[in-house]
């Protein structure tokens, strides 16, 4: 089953324009910019037997291009990373994948066995259109979503998710509310949503014929056009095995994603 990893990128971001290009450094004290590296996750991935940089910007696309990757481009038109994916498949009809991957372009700390994770359950449900991982949150990755929302920051995001694994919900708020503190090494029940996804090419063709929705509007998520149009997305719990994750969304992140590549001695 042939899997396409794409890494949608825009320079125009509201919170953190020019995002791509910014500089990270690794253990060594090398800087990589965030493309190069959430590039560089994607590579890692077994079971992937391609991967693509989508961007409508010339400059991502020669920094990309610089350091080895392949670049299509797209519609400056794309609201989202999933747009983009759409646009992919709508530009490169020598690109015929079974199962699409959207690892987002500010997500450099994405562990590899999250997106081996959603292909596999893309793979064993045939039925399935659309997933995605979770994580339940520590006490420090809970403390770091309530200290952005104290501070007025749009950062993480939650989600909630039903017996079987389908999408109830996902909020840039802290979701459940549960109105208490946990101490270390109790199990919270707050899961982090980690900014990737797997589509059926059907999925994905819907989606960009679909107008986005209220709640997408209200919240910022493009997931959410998905549950708006009753379409379900499977969340996929995965393990961080001691591994920090954590998104670029705002300039105070670079040092949060900085000192977890120095903890984890990622150059």
């Amino acid at each position: 089953m042939s899997v396409l990893i794409v890494v949608p990128a825009r320079y125009k971001s509201s919170r953190y324009p020019g995002k791509p290009l910014a500089e990270l450094r690794g253990a060594s004290g090398a800087a990589k910019s965030l493309i190069r590296r959430t590039w560089e996750a994607a590579q890692a991935v077994s079971g992937a037997d391609r991967v693509v940089v989508a961007t409508d910007d010339d400059r991502i696309r020669a920094a990309a291009e610089a350091f080895g990757a392949e670049v299509v481009m797209t519609s400056e038109a794309c609201a989202n990373g999933t747009e983009r994916c759409a646009d992919v498949l709508a530009r490169r009809p020598d690109l015929q994948p079974e199962i699409v991957v959207n690892l987002q372009g500010d997500s450099p700390l994405t562990p590899p066995w999250f997106v081996e994770a959603l292909i596999a359950a893309m793979q064993a449900e045939q039925g399935l259109q659309v997933a995605t991982p979770v994580l339940r949150c520590d006490k420090e990755t809970l403390e770091a979503l309530l200290e952005d929302r104290r501070a007025g920051r749009v950062g993480g995001t939650t989600a909630v998710f039903g017996v079987h694994g389908d999408a109830l919900y996902f909020s840039k708020e802290v979701v459940p509310y549960t109105g208490r503190s946990f101490a270390g090494g109790e199990r919270i029940p707050v899961f982090h949503h980690v900014g990737l996804y797997a589509y059926r090419p059907a999925a994905l063709a819907a989606y960009g014929r679909a107008a986005p929705g209220p709640l997408e509007g209200f919240e910022g998520l493009e997931q959410l056009r998905f549950l708006e149009q009753g379409l379900p997305i499977r969340c996929v719990e995965v393990e961080g095995r001691g591994r920090v994750f954590w998104e670029l969304n705002n300039p105070v992140d670079v040092p949060r994603i900085e000192a977890a590549l120095l903890r984890m001695g990622l150059d």
